[in-house]
């Protein structure tokens, strides 16, 4: 009897060898994800749609790597502080294999600078500040959308044909604002020596005053007015300076002001002719963009805003990573992202090595008014890839020179 419980007992642990590498294979792959969803639900909402549809297509074609993904996702409350904290539970505890997302620009660095603290990859979603890839760029950061240097260069070229000299600025008074427009003046008057810079103004970040920053705005005389505002402040804006001239007989030059997040609210409110970036979901169309719009109308009965497609396309790259690499580890998957090129709704995009920014583009066009909405006319694409800065160039910045 007794030998025969020891047979037993064997075989019941060989069967148990054999078969664990193939149980621990059906384990998923836990990404941890991190974004400001109480704090800037315009954008984020829309993001979250688009990397579950990214995951749900990933893990209905079988996974990576024969695992599904598994995506624990955390709010950050628009904090840095909190931003760290849940990043320290995701790797501490959830044992995510990487973390993704972000939205605002100081709380992108400040789990940059974790990621860099804890030797874990951070593939950043949507912080626009030029020092997440380059000043303050490091081993473990990618990121994925058009820098605020490289959409300045994009809305640089179109404001270099406006007649105008004198200019004025005004920008949310935190990391994406100040560095959106040090970008803009720097490639603006490359362009155009002949042009003056009257003033700025640097309003609290949500927190715009609308009624002194216009008449603030109206005292400089400018010819021209760059704007980098976004979300309610741009409302705000839009709104106040409508109602005491700002805009007449100005040119605007508006960051971010196509995106519908921040277009949509405004209805028939919405300037026009104002030269902006943003995503012109409606009148895309590439193959690819098709698609990916018919398989988010389906699954959210919605259009997508461009938040969706940075969500989509953050786990798409992340999923391309994981194949390429054949592992999670941190330091494979970081060989595998250098150079990696994966498809997105707006076409192919590749993972520079010498600075981790891909080289997504961005839409650039004119406001306009249709049907009682504001939308995009006059757009194009500007591919990513030719609005970067050198590789001698990326040298000196993130060697802090």
């Amino acid at each position: 009897m007794t030998k025969m419980t020891i047979g037993i007992g064997g075989f019941a642990l060989a069967l148990g060898l054999l078969f664990a590498p193939a149980i621990h294979a059906q384990e998923p792959i836990k990404i941890g994800e991190i974004n400001s969803y109480s704090a800037i639900a315009a954008f984020t909402h829309p993001y979250r749609n688009g990397w579950q549809l990214a995951v749900e297509e990933i893990n209905a074609a079988g996974g990576v790597l024969g695992r599904k993904l598994e995506v624990v996702s955390r709010d950050d409350g628009g904090k840095p502080e909190d931003a760290v904290r849940v990043a320290g539970e995701l790797v501490g505890n959830e044992k995510v294999a990487l973390l993704a997302g972000t939205f605002l620009s100081n709380i992108g660095l400040a789990v940059g600078d974790f990621a860099k603290q804890n030797k874990v990859l951070f593939v950043a979603a949507e912080p626009l500040t030029d020092a997440m890839v380059w000043a303050k760029g490091n081993h473990y950061v990618f990121r994925l959308r058009p820098s605020t240097y490289m959409q300045a260069g994009m809305l640089a070229e179109e404001a270099a044909k406006l007649p105008a000299k004198r200019w004025a600025t005004i920008a949310p008074n935190y990391e994406y604002g100040t560095s959106f427009v040090a970008s803009f003046k720097k490639l603006l008057s490359a362009k155009r020596p002949d042009i003056e810079w009257v003033g700025e103004q640097w309003p609290a970040n949500q927190k715009l005053d609308a009624g002194p920053t216009v008449e603030a705005l109206i005292a400089m005389k400018p010819d021209a007015i760059f704007n980098a505002e976004f979300g309610g402040d741009l409302v705000k804006l839009v709104r106040e300076g409508t109602t005491r001239d700002l805009f007449k007989g100005r040119s605007v030059v508006s960051a971010l002001s196509g995106e519908p997040e921040y277009l949509d609210p405004l209805k028939d409110e919405a300037p026009q002719g104002w030269i902006v970036t943003g995503y012109p979901w409606y009148g895309i169309e590439t193959t690819a963009h098709k698609v990916f719009l018919a398989a988010y109308e389906k699954r959210f009965n919605d259009y997508p805003r461009l938040g969706s497609v940075v969500g989509y396309s953050t786990f798409k790259a992340i999923a391309a990573a994981i194949a390429k690499a054949k592992s999670t580890d941190t330091e494979k998957l970081i060989a595998a992202m250098e150079g990696l090129t994966f498809d997105m709704p707006f076409g192919p995009v590749t993972f520079r090595a010498i600075d981790h920014q891909s080289t997504m583009g961005a839409f650039v066009g004119k406001t306009a008014l249709k049907d009682g909405k504001g939308v995009m006319v006059d757009f194009h694409y500007d591919d990513g890839k030719n609005y970067l800065p050198s590789d001698a160039e990326v040298e000196k910045l993130r060697a802090g020179k």
